[in-house]
């Protein structure tokens, strides 16, 4: 994978990082996770170099390979909120019906969300089930024994993981002190049956009096989330669909699911959905102030109808130029249609202003709204481009 980066991509890879063993769903002895650093902007094609037509070379790539699931993805938006860009869901186990029927589910999710082209990358941000050695005590035979519980528990930490016991200073440095057992005596399931445990009389007392092992299937992570079992989902929208529309469609898709599961959104997308709802009233509220600030500003009420009219007409253009780009609807565009509506605003104040002290100097009505777009039409143009300008670096930067 790392040559696959430094070779076919070299153009654009400036380095590949990759840590062994953790990933995002979890820490395990065959998961891994990579850094891939691009090279700068100016060094790359802006067609080809983007991070989504790398990512989506790679993933082509990727599925080729049989010894692994390899899945290439963006970083977050915000650094911490989540472990990739796109939504980020958890399918919860509401009514208990156990583990095998919450990864059925899962995998029924994740079938459904396949066959939909609006949605791509859709799938499970964790560990699945692997071989583990399951070790039963008989605890009836451990108590005619003379064994504790706790003994046992103390043994099997110590032997197959680790105890620490203390610290010592070795030239200058404090060093821990772990004690475990030998590895050519815990390799093997077999291995058990070589240590022993002191019961209450003092005598040792074989882990095959009292212990069985044998091996089943299982998560090695389980996972809950609001005190329920939850696996985690992740994916993203395809190419000219938003965000939120994607989110719609995986809750539709979790509605088709048996009854007691259900779906919570995490991360970005938990920010998403709950600012979304807030946002209808948000903007309420936002031209309802203004309106007011107007209404005592002018000492009138029709004065400030005036200046709002004008802010439908940016949203239109906003919403237009989005529309014909292909652009989607996620935050940044919220952001620029506040932008928008706040130039909006004060364009038609400068222009409702000078009509306003026109009028009142005796002008009719229409001439003096004429007159001042005529005077005022260089000065706004004038700021608008400024501003234009001014942030068009950032625009095409990245």
């Amino acid at each position: 994978i790392r040559d696959s980066f430094l070779k076919n991509e070299k153009q654009n890879v400036e380095s590949v990082f990759a840590t062994i063993g953790s990933g995002p769903g979890g820490n395990g002895q065959n998961v891994a996770r990579m850094f891939v650093r691009l090279k700068d902007w100016d060094e790359r094609d802006p067609t080809t170099g983007s991070s989504f037509a790398i990512i989506e070379r790679a993933t082509k790539a990727f599925n080729k390979i049989k010894e692994a699931r390899v899945f290439a993805s963006s970083p977050p938006a915000i650094s911490g909120l989540g472990s990739s860009a796109g939504f980020d869901m958890e399918l919860e186990d509401h009514a208990g019906n156990g583990h095998e029927a919450l990864m059925a589910a899962r995998d029924t999710l994740l079938e459904l969300a396949g066959k939909n082209n609006q949605l791509t990358r859709v799938r499970h941000n964790g560990l699945d089930d692997s071989p583990q050695l399951q070790v039963d005590i008989d605890q009836r035979k451990a108590q005619a024994l003379g064994v504790s519980i706790d003994d046992i528990n103390d043994t099997l930490q110590t032997a197959w993981g680790s105890s620490y016991v203390n610290d010592f200073m070795d030239r200058g440095r404090v060093k821990k002190v772990y004690v475990q057992a030998a590895a050519p005596y815990r390799m093997l399931p077999d291995d058990i049956n070589l240590w022993y445990v002191r019961n209450s009389s003092g005598t040792m007392v074989p882990f095959s009096a009292f212990a069985t092992s044998r091996w089943e299937t299982g998560s090695p992570r389980l996972e809950r989330y609001n005190g329920y079992s939850a696996v985690e989902i992740v994916g993203e929208a395809a190419p000219g669909v938003s965000t939120g529309t994607a989110m719609t469609i995986m809750e539709e898709l979790a509605q088709q699911l048996p009854n007691g599961f259900g779906l919570e959104w995490t991360a970005m997308s938990y920010q998403e959905r709950l600012s979304g709802a807030q946002a209808p009233a948000l903007y309420a509220i936002s031209l309802l102030v203004v309106f007011l600030c107007l209404a005592a500003l002018y000492e009138s009420w029709s004065v400030p109808f005036s200046v709002m009219l004008v802010v439908p007409l940016g949203v239109i253009g906003a919403l237009l130029a989005t529309w014909m780009r292909g652009l989607e609807n996620d935050v940044y565009f919220q952001v620029g249609l506040l932008t928008v509506i706040g130039l909006s605003a004060k364009n038609a104040i400068l222009i409702v202003e000078f009509a306003n002290e026109l009028n009142q100097k005796g002008e009719d009505l229409l001439t003096a709204t004429l007159s001042a777009c005529r005077q005022r039409l260089r000065p706004i143009l004038m700021t608008s481009l400024a501003f234009i300008f001014g942030v068009l670096p950032m625009a095409t930067s990245t």
